[in-house]
This record gives C-alpha cells, structure tokens and sequence, in this order.
C-alpha cells in the first residue's frame, strides 16, 4: 500500500534524526528537532497531498487564527 510505505519513510527519517542526536536536555528540543525533521521532509515532497483544499477549510474553522498564520 501506498499509505504504509510514506508512513514508514516518514518514520524513517524521524528516527534518524533522534538516534543522531542521541539525547535531549528537555521534551521541547526532542519536539523541536521532529518539527524542523518534519518541515525539511514535506519540502521535498513531489506531490500535494489528496484532499488538502477540503483539509485546509476543516482546519480553518476548527483553529481560526492560528491556522492562518502557518499558511
């Protein structure tokens, strides 16, 4: 399945990052380096994910303003 197999390369890439850095002072810099992992991954992404105009418009009236910002 196409699903499991971007799931598992995220995840991948996620553990690499970490087994790199070894340990964490704190949980904000563990969250911190999966945030910056995950920002780097979706730049490389070829395709747009399916569904995201409908995605976007959830998000938005669940989260408001603070959706937009990250837009």
């Amino acid at each position: 399945m196409p699903v499991t197999n971007a799931i598992e390369s995220l995840n991948s890439t996620i553990r690499r990052a970490v087994r790199a850095r070894g340990h964490f002072p704190s949980d904000e810099a563990a969250i911190k380096l999966i945030w910056l992992q995950l920002r780097q991954v979706t730049n490389n992404w070829k395709m747009p994910a399916r569904e995201w105009h409908a995605a976007k418009a959830q998000f938005a009236l669940l989260f408001g303003d603070r959706f937009e910002m990250h837009q």
